[in-house]
């Protein structure tokens, strides 16, 4: 295309002005507003304005877009103001997916949101005494009845902040700043997102002191460091890996031991932190909440949106005294949650009391048997496979995700698919442009979907998914 022709072409196309006035356009402006209007309409035509200088349009590809820019104008228009944050359908088996949220929410926690978020609430207010209150108090009496009983500490006080890495900072920050902290080697770990056990400390004005190695520490590296600076002993979850072989790990007994006898207290950071015994859903390994304090510890952190299958919230629990001191900590404020946290988690705490496990979705999806899984997959490839999509079901594993019991799996049937001219990356991309997106794994050669993670009403959606992805 000579650049002449080109420059008529430019000409062919109207003003940002001309196009916003047009009759269809107008009459888009009463839905979204002139300011979103103006704003698509610019970009289509800046669209339009890169494709003829790369000679991609001729005379008649012009005219065809320019009859229709008010169409171009309304699509510009939904996908600019669609929300980003939206559902996607995790078929990848990975229960408590980090990428995807994490723990689903159940329905009494949405019930709770739902019922307080659009109205005013006794968030901080004591409706009895008519005067000021805590929000404190609308989980920490549930969680005071789940976490004391006779071999418990009797004390148990909790407060929330707004993640797992917040209650460590905050926790470390009121106990040991200024002074020393004891860890082992082999507890410096690092999670998603470079959340680093050293960094977290330093920002706590808190100094590390490493004990042990890699893979073998004692009780006694931990006696031999304590000194006139040591504020704190601090054990921490593994999260995401282990270490196995030549190892060596002082138990929570021994380390509880250790404090007492030189009265300094016991931090644990379990991560994930479980409020069940996950050996009644398979999963060994898993130390719980519970355990921990039973076992004396002194203040205990874990994640409100993993094991515990809440909201993302960082909960600390522990001896009276010394969560009393976090509290008046002016970095808790800093950290606190609002009341859309504390409505989903005093929803997700009370299916626990009532110990109706099953009503939080992350628990009953590690409930599911292989057996389960495999009819609802059975029933999915039957309504999906055809000549050019294969659909095998075959064995396979699905694993926790959120840092908890590494090494644990759950035996699972999976959908393995290949197509006779599709590569499986081209599968996978298809199944996640569909609405919503379906995510899934790919791994030799094949996409595997585990109906593990899908909520059952929503093997249809994946059925139809799978019919198109094909064609």
């Amino acid at each position: 295309m000579k650049k002449a022709a080109r420059s008529e072409l430019f000409r062919e196309l109207p003003s940002v002005d001309e196009l916003v006035h047009l009759p269809d356009a107008a009459a888009l402006s009463v839905s979204y507003g002139t300011p979103a209007v103006t704003d698509a309409a610019r970009a289509v035509l800046e669209r339009l304005r890169q494709e003829i200088a790369s000679g991609l349009l001729d005379e008649a590809a012009l005219k065809l877009a320019v009859g229709g820019l008010t169409r171009a104008i309304e699509e510009q228009l939904r996908q600019a103001l669609q929300p980003s944050l939206r559902p996607v359908i995790n078929a990848t088996g990975v229960i408590l997916h980090t990428n995807l949220g994490r723990a689903p929410l159940s329905e009494a926690a949405l019930e709770r949101i739902g019922g307080t978020a659009a109205v005013y609430s006794n968030l901080e207010f004591d409706v009895e005494a008519g005067e000021r209150g805590k929000r404190d108090v609308h989980v920490e009496r549930l969680l005071r009845r789940l976490l004391s009983d006779d071999n418990a500490t009797p004390d148990v006080q909790t407060i929330v902040v707004n993640n797992n890495a917040a209650a460590v900072l905050l926790a470390l920050n009121t106990l040991a700043e200024g002074g020393e902290v004891i860890v082992s080697r082999g507890e410096l770990v690092e999670i998603g997102g470079s959340f680093r056990i050293p960094d977290v400390m330093a920002k706590s004005g808190a100094t590390l002191r490493e004990v042990g190695t890699t893979n073998r520490t004692r009780v006694a590296d931990y006696e031999k460091a304590i000194c006139e600076r040591t504020r704190l002993l601090l054990r921490v979850h593994r999260s995401n890996f282990e270490i196995t072989g030549f190892t060596e790990q002082p138990s929570a007994a021994e380390l509880v031991e250790l404090a007492r006898r030189r009265g300094i207290p016991l931090m644990e950071d379990l991560g994930s932190g479980a409020l069940v015994d996950l050996l009644n859903f398979g999963i060994s390994g898993e130390p719980s909440v519970l355990d921990s304090l039973r076992a004396g510890v002194d203040v205990v952190t874990y994640s409100g949106d993993k094991l515990l299958g809440g909201p993302q919230a960082g909960l600390i629990s522990g001896r009276a005294a010394l969560v009393a001191r976090m509290r008046s900590n002016s970095l808790f404020r800093a950290l606190r949650v609002d009341k859309l946290t504390y409505a989903a988690l005093e929803g997700t705490l009370l299916a626990y009391v009532r110990r109706d496990h099953d009503a939080i979705p992350a628990l009953r999806m590690m409930r599911l048997t292989k057996d389960d899984i495999g009819k609802r997959a059975a029933k999915v490839a039957a309504q999906a496979e055809s000549a050019r999509l294969k659909i095998a079901v075959i064995d396979g594993e699905s694993v926790i995700g959120g840092g908890a019991a590494p090494s644990s799996v759950l035996p699972t049937r999976l959908l393995a698919l290949s197509c006779v001219d599709r590569s499986a990356d081209e599968l996978a991309r298809r199944l996640r442009a569909f609405d919503p997106p379906i995510v899934a794994r790919v791994e030799d050669g094949r996409v595997l979907l585990d109906l593990r993670t899908v909520f059952e009403e929503q093997d249809g959606m994946v059925a139809t998914a799978l019919k198109g992805i094909a064609s």
